[in-house]
């Protein structure tokens, strides 16, 4: 009799843990996908839609090995970086406070720079007609996984993938002018919202 009750007792134990894990175990990882349109506004022009899974995008990339990109870096051409302690420089924007880095005005353009919620901005403004509005939004972590490589005249963009992966929604880049709409952006939707 009593070894009947300890097994309900049991059972009943386990259900409960089953079902308090299910309601409390956190949600599966949603699917990321790396998103690039382009909208050309003349009748002529074309519209690009293209909406890849980051996670083929990280296992495609390790197989390419042409021109300067193997095993998903690249490597720079006439030691671009000689001189330049990118991770030095990394670490010194992370641990920085929030604040506007570089402004530049000029006739034709206006460049700002700045980091803001643990990303880079950059915006440019071109003027006259015909002139690009550019920005450009890249998490802090993101930059830190493309220069995480032993070679210093290398980036590694297997690395930064992974990153944008764990990164959250954001756009990355918006290129408007006359001519055309670009937008970058990542987020856990297979298709443009």
């Amino acid at each position: 009799m009593h070894s009947r009750r300890y097994v309900v007792t049991a059972a009943t134990a386990l259900v409960c843990a089953l079902f308090l894990t299910a309601r409390t175990a956190p949600a599966a990882p949603a699917d990321r996908f790396l998103h690039v349109q382009v909208s050309q506004a003349d009748k002529d022009g074309g519209d690009v839609n293209v909406n890849l899974p980051l996670e083929v995008a990280e296992k495609i990339l390790p197989t390419i090995n042409r021109g300067p990109l193997h095993e998903g870096k690249v490597t720079l051409e006439n030691d671009q970086l000689q001189g330049i302690d990118m991770p030095a420089i990394i670490s010194a924007l992370r641990d920085s406070p929030d604040n506007k880095i570089v402004t530049v005005r000029q006739k034709d353009e206006n460049v700002d720079v700045s980091k803001s919620d643990g990303n880079i901005v950059v915006h440019v403004h071109e003027a006259g007609k015909e002139g690009n509005n550019v920005n450009v939004t890249v998490p802090i972590s993101v930059v830190n996984a493309l220069f995480s490589t032993e070679q210093k005249n290398q980036i590694d963009v297997a690395a930064a993938l992974d990153a944008l992966d764990k990164a959250g929604d954001t756009f990355l880049v918006t290129v408007e002018n006359t001519s055309e709409h670009v937008r970058v952006w990542i987020d856990s939707h297979s298709q443009p919202q």
